[in-house]
């Protein structure tokens, strides 16, 4: 990186072609698919290298991600996981019935790869690759977005002051980063839906099941995903302002057993427990000057389908391809067209995972769907189990090969 004149008071300003905010999933993808473009660029995270890669979210990496991994040649040095048996099973008040998640088509497949194993993955291959990552950047702050050259200014863990000009700014820092409060009010459409419903998340060390699995009962819905050989991520249906408090190991594996339809579903410790709600929500455009908003800085989806970390992969490619245009042949076609084309793509993932949603959900507890559309969600599941051309569409949905 080039020093140029900083600010009176300031150290030298650097300069980069991309400042990358946030260095989750979405971030340390943009990093990595730039840099295997031969693209500088400079990554910049507020929290401790440790705590990033600890964070515990999503577990699948759909078939379309793991392509494109493949396609930029990172698929062996950022997937870590198993493959996914493209098997997905849903229990309906006790009844199982197996549903396949692949397309059909050969080569590569879904992966059964925790959130923080990718980022540890993406981290260590952006590093050995000689990217440049900045941890515990406080006090973020964006300039000049409609202008040439942006400017991104921060403070350093020891109180330091850095400023850092270039090209284009990627918001990778979820929903509630500076990225998109960077953007004047009235620029960004807000599309919100509150689903109304809570889930209890737990995560335990406790065996994984076999297959990801789905629960429709009576009782309220409930799913269990595998987080690690030893380790499971459990969801129970419950109240949006319930308490995590009132749910006590005792209460937990009672719920999980009776909506889960095993009596003798092993237990283990739980090592974290919180109540969040259902929600979506899209911003339009996904742009604004020079900073693109990439993953949950833009939108936030239902996590029925596991399409939030999963949208957030397509962003960074999205990105880094009209960069790359950009930089090699002066095309600025892509990039004036990001948020068109990703939004394409959010809306058909928010719709999917909607329709999932309001299926597992209104087949259950009636209470407050009631019994129509409760008799409505059970047809859907009942036309799944049935029909192949309803299965087929449904793995396309899930493997986002539609």
């Amino acid at each position: 990186m080039a020093d140029i004149a900083g600010e009176l008071g300031e150290e030298p300003a650097q300069s980069t072609t991309v400042v990358v905010i946030g260095a989750g999933p979405a971030g340390l993808t943009v990093g990595n698919l730039l840099r295997r473009s031969g693209i500088d660029c400079v990554v910049l995270e507020r929290q401790t290298r440790d705590h990033v890669a600890q964070r515990q979210r999503a577990g699948i990496v759909e078939t379309r991600a793991v392509r494109m991994f493949d396609a930029w040649g990172l698929a062996d040095r950022v997937l870590g996981g198993v493959p996914s048996e493209g098997i997905l099973e849903f229990r309906v008040d006790g009844e199982s019935h197996l549903v396949s998640d692949s397309d059909g088509s050969e080569g590569l497949g879904a992966r059964i790869c925790p959130q923080q194993v990718l980022v540890q993955k993406l981290t260590d291959t952006y590093l050995a690759d000689g990217g440049d990552l900045r941890f515990e950047a406080a006090d973020i702050s964006l300039h000049g977005l409609t202008g040439e050259r942006p400017t991104v200014r921060y403070r350093t863990a020891d109180g330091g002051r850095r400023t850092i000009t270039c090209d284009f700014v990627a918001g990778c820092d979820g929903d509630h980063g500076i990225s998109r409060t960077a953007v004047p009010d009235g620029v960004l459409t807000a599309h919100a839906l509150d689903h109304g419903i809570g889930w209890l998340t737990v995560l335990a060390d406790a065996p994984p099941p076999r297959y990801p699995l789905l629960a429709v009962s009576a009782q309220g819905f409930a799913a269990h995903f595998p987080r690690g050989p030893f380790t499971s991520r459990y969801y129970l249906q419950c109240p949006p302002d319930d308490d995590p408090a009132a749910w006590s190991d005792e209460r937990v594996w009672d719920a999980l057993r009776t909506r889960l339809g095993d009596p003798g579903l092993g237990s283990g410790p739980i090592t974290d427990r919180e109540i969040f709600r259902l929600r979506s929500l899209v911003h339009d455009p996904m742009q604004y000057g020079r900073l693109f908003l990439v993953g949950d800085a833009a939108h936030i989806v239902s996590p029925m389908g596991g399409k939030g970390m999963n949208l957030a992969l397509y962003d960074a490619d999205v990105f880094a391809r009209a960069v790359a245009d950009f930089v090699r042949d002066g095309d600025e076609s892509a990039l004036r067209t990001y948020s068109e084309r990703c939004l394409r793509r959010v809306w058909n993932d928010q719709e999917f995972s909607h329709w999932l949603t309001r299926t597992v959900h209104d087949a259950g507890d009636d209470t407050h769907s009631g019994p129509f559309e409760r008799n409505l969600a059970r047809a859907r599941l009942d036309r799944l189990f049935t029909s192949s051309v309803a299965a087929r569409s449904f793995a396309e949905l899930m493997t986002g090969m539609d």
